[in-house]
């Protein structure tokens, strides 16, 4: 049998500013549950939901410490998400290049 797949995707787990942050604030080192709730206006339960979401894409990896439940970064699948972005940087940088000489050409004509 092969491996089961996550129940959420990246993007997906990404799209919620919540989340992002959570991502950031991991991404500093393992935290518990508490300490990481703090940083929120929300409850823990909420932000519990958030790192769930997070765990089942593969971002963070949970682990028990007495009573206890720390998290931690899990950066990996962020490369799907990298690779995805870089396929469009072509286009973005063709805008720019072309915005630049705009601009350029029109300092030129102004100057």
């Amino acid at each position: 049998m092969g491996e089961a797949l996550p129940k959420h995707d990246v993007f997906h787990a990404i799209s919620d500013p919540t989340r992002r942050k959570l991502l950031h604030l991991l991404g500093d080192g393992e935290l518990p549950v508490n300490v990481i709730s703090g940083h929120f206006p929300m409850s823990r339960p909420a932000v519990s939901k958030h790192l769930r979401i997070l765990a089942d894409a593969g971002l963070v990896k949970d682990r028990k410490v007495g009573r206890e439940t720390r998290y931690r970064l899990e950066a990996e699948p962020l490369r799907e998400l990298q690779q995805w972005l870089t396929y469009f940087e072509r286009y973005w940088d063709n805008k720019l290049a072309a915005l630049k000489q705009y601009v350029e050409s029109g300092e030129q004509e102004n100057g």
